[in-house]
């Protein structure tokens, strides 16, 4: 089987953690972030992933290459303009004409039932089936909305009030058929829930919801990013990582952090939930609380923080 990881975003709001890197490449327990997405498809028998390409691209080739590492073959579409959600499915459409196919988003960690899902859709004989999740803590997705069949009828904004019901958003992995690059426009950007699915239930298409339980975690922010990572360390019994040739000086105290490749804490230095950026020196005596630090040379463009010695931090 098939599928489609989407890795084109520029990855704005994780910026500037994403300053020489795309999103999906970002280290999640000292794994490039979309690695997860892929042992998560061979999981579920999935054998050739293609991976769009677009904002720093070379790292995510760097970090997957041929696919032969995890057990898979993995296809790269480079999206010259970023094209959508959808429209990087129509510039890659010639790798699913044939199949039922799967397409994820690359921020995002799983175990969601995907074999479920895919039974499902055929149960239903679906164009599209979408795998949701109850929205618990009320948190700004867009709620999805079921007909009486329980399909899917519409997209709604984001839940402001409480109710009874729990209101539903999509994960961002779905199950597609073949016949969906009929409602695809062509050579353009476009995206799914405003260009494609409409458009097929207006014209009586069973998009399908399937609703999974399990983990599902969602990496568009910077705090989202330090809060998830923190919460699978804690499972764990640790409050900090540090990556491949990164050093903590005695003296110095880390806790609830996360420090990426060949990072330096010098002696009498105080991180309190920081994020510290691949080749970054903490100086002696710094104390960061609540922050992300990069090296300042990486960044063309400052967009926001302040730029201190060597280094960039960027309050969380």
């Amino acid at each position: 089987m098939r599928a489609m990881i989407l890795a084109a975003g520029f990855g704005t709001r994780l910026w500037p953690l994403t300053v020489d890197r795309t999103k999906p490449s970002v280290p999640f327990l000292n794994k490039p972030l979309i690695s997860h997405s892929v042992e998560y498809l061979h999981r579920f028998g999935v054998d050739e992933i293609v991976i769009n390409l677009h904002h720093q691209g070379d790292s995510i080739r760097q970090a997957l290459g041929s696919g032969e590492a995890f057990g898979v073959k993995i296809y790269y579409s480079q999206e010259e303009e970023i094209l959508g959600t959808s429209g990087g499915l129509d510039h890659a459409r010639n790798y699913f004409q044939d199949a039922t196919f799967v397409v994820m988003n690359g921020k995002v960690i799983t175990d969601l039932d995907l074999s479920a899902a895919l039974k499902h859709h055929k149960e239903r004989r679906a164009l599209a089936t979408l795998i949701l999740k109850e929205n618990l803590n009320y948190e700004k997705f867009s709620t999805v909305l079921l007909n009486e069949d329980g399909n899917i009828r519409g997209f709604g904004a984001y839940p402001e009030n409480r109710s009874s019901s729990l209101p539903l958003m999509f994960t961002g992995i779905q199950v597609m058929e073949p016949e969906i690059f009929n409602y695809i426009p062509r050579n353009c950007f476009s995206h799914s829930t405003t260009d494609v699915y409409p458009k097929a239930i207006a014209e009586g298409k069973v998009i399908a919801a399937y609703t999974g339980t399990g983990v599902w975690q969602e990496f568009s922010t910077l705090a989202r990013y330090l809060n998830i990572s923190l919460e699978y360390l804690h499972q764990q019994g640790q409050n900090r990582i540090l990556g491949k040739d990164s050093s903590i000086a005695e003296g110095a105290l880390v806790s609830n952090s996360i420090l990426w490749d060949r990072v330096r804490v010098q002696t009498g230095a105080f991180l309190q939930r920081v994020v510290v950026g691949d080749d970054v020196s903490i100086p002696a005596g710094t104390k960061l609380e609540n922050a992300v630090v990069v090296r300042r040379d990486k960044c063309k463009e400052i967009e926001k923080g302040e730029v201190v010695g060597e280094n960039l931090v960027v309050k969380i």
